[in-house]
């Protein structure tokens, strides 16, 4: 049976490059409304910060409040001088992968970790790569998928 609503996304984007978050943003709000897809948006300091917001959200849910069919995280991580890269890169997306297994979540993952700001931009601009669309495709991808394996 298919969705008789518009699925609603919660994006959460990290803040942490002003300019960068907004050229993803732009790419998630355009594929999502190209789909037809409600979203709301809320703001955090880093991309450490992402999984933890999602969870809250979750939280948030089962007191009543807002309930999302998926979730759009963004994020710019830019390698610098320290090992602080590796730690934001990899907890990061190990802490979406685990609420997305284990919640049986629709997660885009939209945190981008590169070299450099060239890289950087190219991946985060809708003209060039449009990670930031991308990830929420592939949200929209999963709540679907999620909707035929339970029957839907």
């Amino acid at each position: 049976m298919p969705r008789e609503t518009a699925p609603h996304i919660l994006i959460v984007e990290a803040r942490f490059y002003d300019d960068m978050a907004d050229a993803l943003l732009e790419g998630a709000t355009a594929a999502l409304q190209e789909a037809g897809a409600t979203y709301d948006v809320v703001t955090v300091p880093g991309a450490l910060e992402v999984p933890a917001a999602i969870a809250m959200a979750l939280d948030a849910a089962e007191e009543g409040g807002t309930e999302y069919n998926g979730f759009v995280a963004l994020g710019m991580v830019i390698r610098g001088e320290t090992y602080h890269f590796d730690i934001v890169a990899n907890e990061s997306s190990r802490a979406l992968m685990d609420l997305a297994v284990s919640e049986s979540l629709a997660i885009g993952n939209g945190i981008l970790t590169v070299e450099n700001d060239e890289q950087a931009w190219a991946r985060a601009r809708r003209s060039d790569k449009d990670k930031g669309g991308f990830a929420a495709r592939a949200a929209l991808t999963m709540i679907k998928l999620r909707e035929r394996l339970n029957g839907g």
